[in-house]
């Protein structure tokens, strides 16, 4: 029985049937809607906002969530959808990460209800935007060397400071902010509108070109008592929370990149005549596609078994940092070799790798760099701290 090249492990056969289903809906939105056009987007550095509607109606912005008008869908149907949209392309399932696992979930998790009431229902109709402002220019993978601070006036807080790289900072309705205050830092919930408060977009991206992304200012930002996210513990136990829920989709997204990338390389090579045959019937070739399908299949392998204990409750922050590290670096050596076999077609905007390459720049950079999942898993494996 053939194998499909982009499943050799039979994945397929590992998943449930309303697992399927998503993931297939999810597959036929990217097919219809989404490739068509995103390459254009991403020429013109535009973020494509009327795609947040279908998304939306397909349930895909908070889908792991219960109640509040959200999906509750498993964690393996969250990562389909993650490996769907990056087939399409980083910029989306970035958003969707976004505002779902960044955002949503910790106004679910560490909100109160009327914070929850307000503002989730919306969220997954696609009709309030949210962003993660937790990165500073100066701090980077260091978050605790932060200079984001709220102190108290009263009832109320003020804010002040700036924070960089911030992914729907120019389109977001409502900012999850951390900030230092007297106690250690704390969450808040900050409204487009608010007094003080400013985003702006960042230009000439040549990576999630796509994709909104921007900074926040804070220049003495009265914030309500009502502002505070009340579930939050002092310290950086509730935002890292939030980014191991978003890691975790990453981990699945980028094998979608790749498997665009192998995709492409596959019919070109069958395509492309030289010296006489197709360069797929040459072993140079075959011995790098082959690379290609080892590298996402094992991490197909890793994001699925992860997927299921997630779904049982005993995935460790450790276990998400290790695929994270793996399958963003899979996904990028899967992009840039995909993009050496086009040979020079391969630098155009006439085939997906060299997009998905220049955006896996990123998508390996945020969330954790790769060096800082290598030593969490070194400070795991050894049980001293390098950082």
């Amino acid at each position: 029985m053939a194998l499909s090249p982009y499943d050799i492990a039979g994945i397929e056969d590992e998943l449930h049937d309303d697992e399927r289903m998503v993931r297939d809906s999810v597959a036929r939105f990217v097919d219809a809607e989404v490739l068509p056009q995103i390459g254009k987007h991403f020429e013109d550095h535009h973020f494509p906002r009327e795609l947040i509607a279908p998304m939306a109606r397909l349930g895909l912005l908070g889908s792991s969530l219960e109640g509040y008008g959200c999906a509750g869908l498993n964690a393996v149907s969250y990562g389909l959808i993650c490996q769907e949209l990056e087939r399409g392309d980083s910029a989306l399932r970035s958003f969707v990460s976004v505002q779902s696992s960044l955002c949503m979930y910790p106004i679910h998790t560490y909100g109160s209800d009327s914070q929850r009431e307000r503002w989730l229902p919306a969220m997954a109709r696609g009709e309030a935007i949210g962003c993660f402002g937790l990165t500073e220019s100066h701090g980077g993978s260091d978050p605790l060397n932060m200079n984001t601070t709220a102190r108290r006036r009263g009832e109320d807080w003020v804010l002040n400071g700036s924070k960089m790289w911030i992914t729907n900072a120019p389109i977001a309705d409502v900012a999850v902010v951390w900030a230092l205050t007297d106690e250690g830092v704390r969450g808040f919930l900050v409204e487009r509108g608010m007094k003080g408060f400013e985003s702006r977009e960042i230009e000439r991206k040549f990576s999630l070109r796509a994709s909104a992304t921007g900074a926040l200012f804070f220049d003495d930002v009265v914030l309500p008592a009502s502002s505070l996210l009340p579930g939050t513990t002092v310290g950086l136990k509730a935002p890292l929370s939030c980014l191991t829920q978003a890691r975790f989709g990453i981990a699945w997204g980028v094998l979608g990149a790749a498997q665009a990338c192998l995709m492409d390389a596959l019919h070109y090579t069958r395509e492309r005549v030289l010296f006489g045959r197709p360069l797929a019937a040459t072993q140079s070739v075959q011995i790098r596609l082959a690379e290609m399908a080892r590298k996402i299949t094992t991490g197909q392998v890793l994001a699925l078994h992860l997927g299921r204990r997630k779904d049982r409750g005993i995935l460790s922050p450790v276990q998400v940092s290790l695929a994270k590290w793996n399958n963003c670096r899979a996904a990028i050596d899967v992009a840039r070799d995909a993009r050496d076999l086009l040979g020079g077609a391969g630098i155009t905007a006439d085939h997906v790798p060299i997009r998905h390459a220049l955006n896996l720049e990123s998508v390996i950079t945020y969330e954790g760099t790769e060096t800082i999942h290598q030593l969490s898993l070194g400070r795991e494996l050894t049980g001293l701290n390098a950082f």
